[in-house]
C-alpha cells in the first residue's frame, strides 16, 4: 500500500512519531510512505521559528532509522520511504497514485479538501486514516507550538515557569 503523510515536523514530538509510524504500519513491509515536509518558505508561515529544511528532514530520516525500520519483532522493515518537499497544503496528493493518508485530527479537513479535489479532477478518492493526538500531561494536545512556547518537552512532560529572582 502506498500511503502519504505530510508536516513541518518541527520539533519531531512524540505526536509525529504516532503518525509517522502509523503510516509505516499502515503501508506494511512492501508499502511505500511519501512523507511531504514543508518548505522553509511554506513553513515560514507558523508563529514559531523553524528549523531549516535539512535539518527537519536528517531529524525524520534519524527517527525512522533508529525507531520505525527495526520495529516489527526485531526485523527491518522493507518499507520504501521518500521525503519529498511540502510547498502548499497538498503538494502530490492532489495527482499522485496512491491508497491513503495519514493524518491527526488537526489536519483532518485538508485529508477532506484533498478527496474533493481528486474527485474534481476525476481521481480516485483515497482512504483517510486519522490518529488521535498525543496528549501531554496536562491532557492538552502535543504542538510544536506548546514545545517551543517552553510549555512542555517533546514528549508531553510540563515544564515548570522559571523561577525569577
Amino acid at each position: 500500500m502506498k500511503v502519504m503523510v505530510g508536516g513541518t515536523f518541527d520539533p519531531l514530538h512524540d505526536g509525529h512519531k504516532r503518525l509517522l509510524t502509523r503510516s509505516f504500519a499502515l503501508a506494511g513491509p512492501d508499502g511505500q510512505v511519501v512523507i511531504g515536509l514543508t518548505t522553509d518558505a511554506f513553513a515560514s508561515r507558523k508563529t514559531h521559528p523553524i528549523h531549516p529544511f535539512a535539518e527537519r528532514k536528517a531529524d525524520l530520516e534519524k527517527f525512522i532509522a533508529e525507531s520505525i525500520t527495526t520495529k516489527a519483532a526485531g526485523n527491518k522493515y522493507a518499507t520504501h520511504w521518500e521525503v519529498e518537499s511540502l510547498s502548499d497544503r497538498f503538494g502530490s496528493a492532489l495527482d499522485a497514485d496512491f491508497d491513503a493518508i495519514v493524518v491527526s485530527e488537526e489536519t483532518l479537513p485538508v485529508a477532506v479538501e484533498i478527496n474533493r479535489m481528486r474527485r474534481e479532477r476525476k481521481l480516485r478518492k483515497v482512504d483517510i486514516h486519522q490518529i488521535t493526538c498525543v496528549l501531554a500531561e496536562d491532557g492538552r494536545w502535543i504542538s510544536s507550538t506548546r514545545i517551543w512556547r517552553g510549555e512542555i518537552d517533546v514528549h508531553g512532560h510540563l515544564i515548570p515557569p522559571a523561577k525569577s529572582g
